[in-house]
């Protein structure tokens, strides 16, 4: 698992954006900013719709004032489905990273296993905080918890 003081590896993320679905390399879209990221095993899903995204959409003047450049979402999903899921979430303002083959969730090591739900491999749930592509904060859930990867718990550890 990747770890503080890392810096993020490189591979394909498809960014959501208002003209269709856009190819990134994690290295690239996380260079010269700090970024606020959190993952979520999947969009739609219930804690995913009812905590984890409203956490960083409700917090989000908050992670700004405290120098965080953008807020970004990651999820082993395809861009069309993040972009359904913003719009029907009302998640302005958050960018919505497509993992659709789980690369960069495996990259990082932060890959979960979620066949029993009939999801197959997908990204655990975490929030990191990257300054200019190197992991300054992360907070990985364990399986089936919602404690550690808030907006609020998140900000609570900025200096």
């Amino acid at each position: 698992m990747i770890a503080v003081g890392e810096r993020l590896p490189s591979t394909p993320l498809v960014k959501v954006t208002p003209n269709g679905p856009e190819a990134v390399d994690s290295q690239a879209y996380f260079a010269g900013r700090r970024v606020a990221l959190f993952a979520v095993p999947g969009a739609f899903t219930p804690t995913c719709s009812a905590q984890h995204l409203p956490s960083f959409l409700n917090r989000a003047d908050d992670l700004h004032a405290k120098g965080v450049d953008e807020i970004a979402c990651t999820a082993v999903n395809d861009a069309f489905v993040l972009d359904a899921w913003a719009k029907s979430t009302g998640a302005e303002g958050i960018t919505m990273l497509a993992d659709g083959n789980g690369q960069f969730a495996e990259a990082v090591g932060l890959a979960g296993d979620s066949s029993k739900f009939g999801m197959g491999t997908r990204s655990r749930r975490y929030a990191m905080l990257v300054n200019d592509g190197v992991v300054e904060q992360l907070h990985v859930e364990a399986p089936g918890e919602f404690r550690v990867s808030s907006a609020d718990h998140l900000l609570a550890n900025m200096a």
